[in-house]
């Protein structure tokens, strides 16, 4: 079994993959200072919840945008799981070009979405990944990686507003408004943030379409997604498991090159 984990700013999933079959996900909240034993206390709780062992496992790969966290999944591989690991970096896109100033800087996560819906449609694409960013991410017809934008996630945004006003109350939970004129502040808050997200999200495809001179599909994953899909014209389908897919192809795609080199 591959083990696959995304490691991000607010939030790390985990999945389990049997011979290409997604058969575990779990999600736990990105704590910076986190220690390899602290995860293995996690991890260990959810395989055998689920029925999985850790000699189950065969091989690793870790996308990280948090250092700190990412060293000690690393000390936990070793210690708990005896295994090696394979670390996602702009070496790991792999026949993608990456047409960027500095590759080096692209973050793991949009690599591995690049990747993965590439491999999937085949076709020029913008990737949009609500994390704790909003990220566009740009792949060519060819399947060369263009760039794309980056603008403060959803939730980011929402804790800003909350934060530095007297009076505007927290939002804790989005959902879908049933009208842009709302009637009381915390309605009015949902409203302003999810139709002006989906306000961005069209005007920021838009644009990048435009430059592209081409049709674009519009891939959305992460966490808001599915809601902002709701509103939004552009995005044409949602893929919540994008980045693990992703990670798999990856490790896939490198242990082929590695038995075929050997």
């Amino acid at each position: 079994m591959l083990l696959a984990v995304d490691i991000g700013n607010t939030n790390t999933v985990t999945g389990l993959f049997d011979r290409g079959r997604l058969c575990g996900k779990w999600r736990m909240r990105s704590q910076r200072g986190m220690t390899c034993d602290e995860i293995h206390l996690f991890c260990s709780n959810l395989f055998s919840g689920s029925g999985f062992a850790y000699k189950d496992v065969t091989g690793v790969i870790i996308s990280c945008v948090v250092p700190s966290i990412g060293v000690s999944f690393e000390e936990f591989c070793r210690k708990y799981l005896c295994r090696s690991f394979l670390r996602v970096d702009e070496t790991s896109a792999l026949n993608m070009q990456l047409l960027v100033d500095n590759p080096h800087s692209i973050g793991a996560d949009r690599i591995v979405n690049a990747v993965a819906a590439f491999s999937k449609y085949r076709s020029s694409l913008i990737v949009i990944d609500f994390g704790t960013a909003t990220t566009f991410d740009v792949i060519s017809k060819d399947g060369a990686y263009l760039g794309g934008s980056i603008s403060p996630g959803i939730r980011i945004a929402a804790e800003a507003l909350y934060r530095r006003t007297s009076q505007l109350p927290e939002i804790r939970e989005f959902s879908l408004p049933d009208r842009a004129i709302a009637k009381n502040t915390s309605d009015a808050m949902n409203a302003g943030i999810i139709y002006g997200y989906a306000g961005l999200v069209d005007g920021i495809v838009r644009r990048t379409a435009r430059e592209m001179e081409t049709s674009p599909k519009v891939v959305a994953t992460g966490g808001f997604a599915s809601l902002i899909s709701g509103v939004a014209e552009t995005i044409d389908s949602v893929e919540p498991d994008l980045t693990l897919e992703g990670l798999r192809i990856i490790h896939e795609k490198r242990e082929n090159n590695k038995a075929a080199s050997a």
